[in-house]
């Protein structure tokens, strides 16, 4: 089974593509998908979905999992981020994937066993889980490869 973890961002939207095999977590193809700051918004929101359906295309996955949102105290980067967050719903519908949500301490407590696990242990977690030689970079991609793993644990 392949999954397709979603960090969803409007600047830097983390994606990483893992498969379960033999009990074991394999990173297919991980990374971000950046758009620059200075475009309209919803151009960078098709960047998003063009780049993320070109991925979907060549990798198959068979389900999608995307962090649910979680409105801290700055409700003003929430808005851009829910909207990512369709942009990545509307790509699963028209692949017709399957959708996983998790919250963000479902994914900690996955990953690390700690439901409120810092940026580090999720980093150090991610590259135990998927065997990596380094340390995944930005950590968008370490967030989807976490949620991709959650999905396939």
């Amino acid at each position: 089974m392949i999954a397709l973890g979603i960090d969803p961002g409007s600047a830097i939207c983390g994606f990483a593509f893992a498969q379960a095999l033999n009990s074991r977590l394999i990173p297919l193809h991980f990374g971000v998908i950046s758009t620059p700051h200075n475009l309209p918004f919803h151009h960078r929101l098709l960047i998003i979905h063009s780049q993320l359906d070109q991925l979907i295309s060549s990798f198959k996955p068979d389900l999608l999992a995307v962090e649910k949102l979680f409105f801290g105290r700055n409700s003003t980067t929430a808005i851009p981020v829910a909207h990512a967050r369709g942009v990545v719903l509307l790509a699963a519908a028209l692949h017709n994937l399957d959708v996983l949500e998790f919250a963000p301490n479902e994914v900690k407590l996955a990953v690390t066993g700690y439901g409120h696990a810092n940026k580090q242990q999720i980093i150090f977690m991610v590259s135990k889980l998927f065997n990596l030689n380094a340390p995944p970079s930005p950590d968008d991609a370490a967030d989807a490869l976490a949620i991709a793993a959650t999905a396939l644990l």
